[in-house]
């Protein structure tokens, strides 16, 4: 949201106050109070029919600061909030801690300090200073370098009168561009980007953007968001979460080109500043301040085959799709019926259609004799011809409106009302119709739609104000159904499909990009949008393969295969039309075999990856600047990534298969050719429809598994250690997870080391295993613990 008329003056109709001067200040063992006036203060009448700010800087963990500007604070706390993760007493044993570090240490305890020129806190490796001299002035220092500061004028209090705000200042749903709101900017640097706020399917680099946090149901195509996070990652070094669930507006270098600016309705702002220095350090802080991605099944990185949205299917349907899938030599690990396994107009009853499956009991039992996991679609509304309704509806399940009615609408289903998610026997009960569905044999849930949740004049059970409920009921919806799996299936055993999200829905994954188009352009914009999301701290994330709305044509469909299945999970999904490789001809096959084999073979590099996302929050899908952040072509790709810390993937967005890609410094290895190339340089290349550029990293022990038909088997028995360009003093450890993901349970490590041309390998594997290097491979039986090499 925009208040300013360029540089010097104010929209018509908006007034500001700003902090000014600081009058007081006052310490605490772990933070830091400024009261700050907002006119200049010469004698005691200037104190009188003014304002007084307050602005609390809190030492949350080591490198993490909370502010809080308030003006007028007095008003009672409003839910829901950001759930803010706290250390445990003591550190858990095993891996990594999931938590932030506590400020325990003698360099990392919180030093409050007030000099004559500074007030001044410190948490860690980040400090917070306030200029108690000249103009107002606040700079957050990370180990002694300032990263990042809010000036004279950039924090503001401000009140719009009706029709102060120019039409187009915020979209619909929000709130009245009228009223209390707090604005703060804080610096821009030459060069500085900015990243993430959630799953964005614009530019990558959010630099020139105004960006509103707030679900809508709007495709790819479009600037709105099924997933939005107040949280931006910085180029230099440093993050901030807008702790605020609410609409939070973002300018970032538009209304004021040399900050990002942020805003909220009310007379309260609260965000973090969290230290890096770099991306993966800022996200491990955001992530262990919001929470992290749990451990997942191993079948859910294999294939989802689905029945697709509007196709008509039955059980023969579902069996000659699979039974096709079979025949072609294309693995499945779980299928997925969409909406109409139930009946139209009653979503959700929870009931099988008769019509179509007349024995669900015993079709599930067929496809799981096949060896499958089988999903089914919900939503989190039930029409009014559901038999539910009444039922919810007499019981006060329903969310109401102001008046006391059951909030309504026809918008996707007849009459249909919302579950009230914040009363606990609503929830139970509507669990229950889900826990009915996991008893009979179904394994999984797609958990669809949460975005077009009311904002205005409802009731919700518990109190909650109707506009912050808005994006947090997305963390209510997939929190509650992937909580009941891991009730009903186990720890690590839970996985859901989601779209809705906000911040903190990293803990209930997966989530895949919502509705694109199957076209180049459509496929483009989707991995921007992965690219944001893994930025905002989220560890997995899916597409539909070939696009949704439409029929791609076999070119899109295939260059798309490779993409998806690269991915750390994998679905074939349409509107009207099912994916099945081989209606868009013998290469989509042929390309579906591949990469289905070899995504298989990666699953002891991809379960490595999962487990250093459960322990650290960074994602499996990645960015370049994750990886390469003094790289400043790497900043702004946003036409690849990497999957996992290794695999540089460049998919192919045109028809004759030309792409151009750029490798950051070093030695690249295609590992679908063996062709080496030097990196530092744009890169253009031709790939038939079967290919794309698939490059490893330098200095890289990749391990590939034996399996090509499954992702959950015992990935270190016959294991191939791929040795890529290993430098001269390589000295690495690889570890490959045990089949089942349990934290060191059966895991096999090897230590890989390099000296001159002799490569050492040690293990405490008692399985066969195997090494390759320069395309030679040398295989060694159980039992063997040490081997050289001369290479």
């Amino acid at each position: 949201m925009k208040f300013a008329d360029g540089m010097w003056m104010l929209r018509p109709g908006v007034t500001a106050l700003h902090p000014v001067a600081v009058d007081s200040v006052v310490t605490s063992e772990d933070a830091l109070t400024v009261y700050a006036t907002t006119v200049p203060v010469r004698g005691r009448g200037d104190t009188l029919n003014r304002a007084l700010l307050t602005f609390t800087y809190t030492a949350v963990a080591d490198g993490v600061i909370r502010v809080r500007a308030a003006h007028l604070g007095g008003g009672q706390p409003r839910r829901p909030a950001y759930e803010i993760s706290a250390p445990p007493e003591h550190e858990p044993q095993g891996p990594p801690t999931r938590w932030l570090p506590p400020l325990t240490s003698a360099d990392s305890q919180p030093v409050a300090e007030v000099t004559d020129e500074v007030a001044r806190l410190t948490a860690g490796s980040l400090t917070v200073e306030v200029a108690l001299t000249g103009e107002w002035r606040v700079s957050f220092v990370q180990d002694g370098t300032p990263v990042v500061t809010s000036p004279a004028k950039g924090c503001a209090f401000l009140q719009v009168v009706p029709g102060g705000v120019p039409a187009g200042a915020t979209v619909t749903g929000g709130p009245a561009a009228s009223g209390a709101f707090v604005r703060e900017q804080l610096s821009l640097g030459v060069g500085e980007r900015i990243y993430g706020l959630g799953e964005r399917f614009g530019p990558f680099v959010k630099n020139g953007q105004s960006v509103d946090s707030w679900n809508e149901d709007g495709g790819t195509s479009s600037d709105q968001a099924y997933k939005s996070v107040p949280f931006y990652l910085s180029s230099a070094g440093y993050g901030v979460f807008v702790a605020h669930p609410e609409r939070v507006s973002f300018e970032v270098g538009t209304e004021a080109v040399e900050a990002v600016q942020f805003s909220v309705e009310g007379q309260v702002l609260e965000y973090y500043v969290i230290a890096g220095p770099t991306p993966k350090a800022v996200l491990a802080r955001y992530t262990a301040l919001t929470g992290r991605a749990p451990r997942l099944p191993a079948w859910s990185y294999g294939t989802w085959l689905s029945t697709s949205f509007t196709t008509s299917y039955d059980e023969a349907t579902v069996m000659a799709a699979l039974d096709g899938m079979a025949e072609h030599g294309l693995p499945v690990s779980v299928f997925h019926f969409d909406c109409f396994w139930m009946r139209e107009y009653q979503w959700c009853d929870f009931t099988w259609d008769p019509r179509v499956f007349p024995d669900p009991a015993s079709m599930l039992a067929r496809l799981h004799a096949r060896g499958l996991k089988v999903c089914v679609w919900i939503n989190p509304y039930i029409a009014e011809r559901s038999p539910l309704f009444a039922e919810g509806a007499a019981r006060g399940y329903l969310l109401k409106t102001t008046s006391g009615d059951v909030w309504q609408t026809d918008l996707w289903q007849a009459g249909m009302g919302i579950i009230d998610l914040t009363n606990p026997a609503a929830r139970a009960w509507w669990l229950s119709q889900l826990e009915a569905l996991l008893d009979a044999g179904v394994d999984t849930l797609k958990t669809d739609f949460g975005e077009r949740i009311p904002a205005h004049d409802v009731a919700w059970f518990d109190g909650s104000e109707p506009a912050k409920m808005h994006n947090w009921y997305a963390g209510l919806y997939n929190g509650a159904v992937f909580d009941l799996l891991t009730r009903k299936r186990g720890e690590g055993e839970a996985v859901v499909f989601a779209r809705a999200a906000t911040a903190g829905g990293q803990r209930y994954p997966v989530h895949w990009g919502g509705d694109s188009w199957s076209t180049f352009v459509s496929m483009a914009e989707t991995l921007r949008g992965g690219l944001s999301l893994a930025l905002s701290g989220f560890a997995y994330w899916s597409h539909d393969i070939g696009g949704f709305e439409g029929t791609p044509d076999p070119d899109v469909f295939t260059r798309w295969l490779a993409f998806g299945l690269l991915s750390s999970h994998s679905r074939f999904h349409g509107s009207g039309s099912m994916r099945l490789p081989w209606l868009y001809g013998e290469a989509a096959v042929a390309a579906t075999r591949r990469f289905s084999e070899l995504k298989m073979r990666l699953m002891p590099y991809l379960a490595a990856g999962a487990r250093e996302a459960v322990a650290t929050g960074v994602p499996l899908l990645r960015p370049l600047v994750l990886e390469f952040p003094d790289d400043r072509t790497a900043r702004e790709v946003d036409t690849q990534y990497l999957l996992g810390p290794s695999l540089l993937v460049a998919p192919v967005f045109t028809k004759e298969g030309t792409v151009e890609f750029y490798l950051p410094a070093g030695r690249w290895t295609s590992l679908l050719d063996g062709t080496v190339a030097e990196g530092g340089r744009w890169v253009r290349e031709t790939h038939d429809l079967a290919s794309l550029p698939l490059y490893v990293r330098e200095d890289t022990v990749l391990p590939l598994g034996a399996a090509v038909d499954r992702p959950e088997s015992d990935w270190a028995d016959g294991v191939t250690l791929d040795l890529y360009e290993l430098v001269d003093g390589h000295d690495s450890t690889t570890v490959i997870p045990a089949a089942d993901a349990g934290v060191g349970a059966s895991d096999v490590t090897f230590r890989v080391r390099r000296a001159g041309d002799v490569i050492t390998v040690d293990t405490d594997s008692d399985r066969a295993w195997a090494i390759r290097v320069g395309g030679v491979t040398s295989t060694y039986p159980a039992g063997t613990q040490m081997v050289q090499l001369d290479v």
